[in-house]
């Protein structure tokens, strides 16, 4: 990370040299140099959500950017009708009594607070356990950190949930962060409660903060509402949980997101963000209110647009004979490759081949080896065509 100006050399501190590579940015790169060389590509490896921001939401967003008060610096740590708002919609939703005064962080998209999190909790030497496979912006924060990661297989045949109780105790010694994420990215699964009540006392019992990602809690297919962490009892003394308007009301690119549950969390989250940034532009806040406590019919609706998806991905999976668990939320399918290729072998194959974009599972995690994820995040008649071209290898 070094780069040569002038007559003298400007070098990166050691925690930018600590950074991983980005997965996703070299994923993009590579379906983008297909699309401009003509090919007609079939993009499945992002996690982008393909349709609109309902319409009211956008027309709240455009009345309130016409208001002057919304062309001033935001109150640092967010609107307090926002955080009523969310308080509301989370009781409404999970059951869960928040305090907007202290139990609430504003945050310019959950990406931003997960990172963040890291550099808030850990010191160097310090260890985080985080899911393998899992979202690798984890990572990201615990490198910035110089902290050092152990992972948690997540595999098949533990329902893809992780086994705490298996992680040694030497290990744990200078454990301080546990990053969940359930309806999990990459693989679909579904957290029971049962299994966060568990994650529950083994933090207790460890001195260990939990950080749920339930970005995708809104995603729940076959009539399942996905369970919050933060229903749980005891759950506020040992953790939080992140929530992100991103996916559940297709605003990824509005950056809206808040943190939520244990106030000493909160605490410090809120006052590192002070020294980042003015909190979100107010009238997408003024938006984002209104997305929280106007019908949620747009989000019933748009969960059985993915669970329609989903379900003819797999209707044509059989047709092919490629077997996989069903995914149970998010808008991911993960998908065992062929015997003969690695993951990365695989992905290589259908973008040169059939122009199809999927994420190699390594890219998540060792234990992603083995596996691809394909999202949802295209038209039903375009998700059955890719996996028509897949067919045509006769790979299965």
């Amino acid at each position: 990370m070094d780069a040569r100006i002038g007559r003298f050399e400007i070098k990166a501190s050691n925690q930018m040299n600590r950074l991983p590579n980005q997965f996703f940015s070299g994923l993009v790169s590579r379906a983008n140099r297909y699309i401009e060389e003509g090919y007609d590509v079939i993009n499945l490896g992002q996690g982008n959500p393909d349709l609109p921001t309902p319409l009211h939401i956008v027309r709240s967003l455009q009345e309130a950017a016409i208001s002057p008060l919304n062309h001033k610096y935001p109150l640092f740590s967010g609107k307090r009708k926002l955080k009523e708002a969310i308080c509301q919609w989370y009781e409404v939703e999970h059951g869960v009594h928040l305090d907007p005064d202290d139990e609430v962080a504003i945050l310019p998209g959950t990406k931003t607070g997960l990172v963040e999190l890291a550099s808030i909790l850990l010191n160097p030497g310090d260890v985080a356990l985080v899911p393998d496979p899992g979202y690798p912006d984890y990572w990201s924060g615990i490198a910035l950190a110089g902290a050092n990661m152990i992972p948690m297989p997540l595999l098949r045949e533990n329902a893809f949930l992780p086994d705490l109780e298996s992680i040694p105790t030497e290990q744990l010694k200078r454990g301080k962060l546990i990053y969940l994420n359930y309806p999990s990215n990459p693989t679909g699964a579904c957290a029971p409660p049962s299994f966060f009540d568990d994650a529950i006392r083994f933090a207790e019992k460890n001195k260990m903060v939990i950080a749920h990602d339930f970005a995708y809690g809104a995603l729940g297919f076959d009539g399942k509402k996905p369970a919050s962490f933060l229903s749980r009892p005891g759950a506020k003394e040992v953790g939080i949980e992140f929530y992100t308007l991103s996916k559940t009301y297709n605003m990824a690119g509005w950056r809206s997101g808040f943190a939520l549950g244990n106030k000493e969390v909160i605490r410090l989250i809120n006052l590192l963000q002070d020294h980042y940034y003015c909190s979100l532009f107010g009238a997408v806040q003024d938006a984002a209110v209104t997305a929280l406590t106007a019908s949620q019919d747009c989000v019933k609706e748009l969960v059985a647009v993915y669970e329609s998806r989903r379900n003819s991905v797999y209707r044509e999976m059989s047709h092919i004979g490629w077997n996989a668990s069903l995914s149970e939320g998010t808008f991911f399918t993960w998908l065992p490759v062929p015997p003969g290729y690695t993951s990365s072998q695989f992905a290589d194959l259908l973008l040169e081949k059939v122009q199809v974009v999927v994420a190699p599972g390594s890219g998540f995690g060792h234990n992603g080896e083995g596996y691809v994820r394909a999202g949802l995040l295209t038209s039903e008649e375009r998700l059955r065509e890719a996996m028509q071209r897949i067919h045509s290898l006769s790979l299965f």
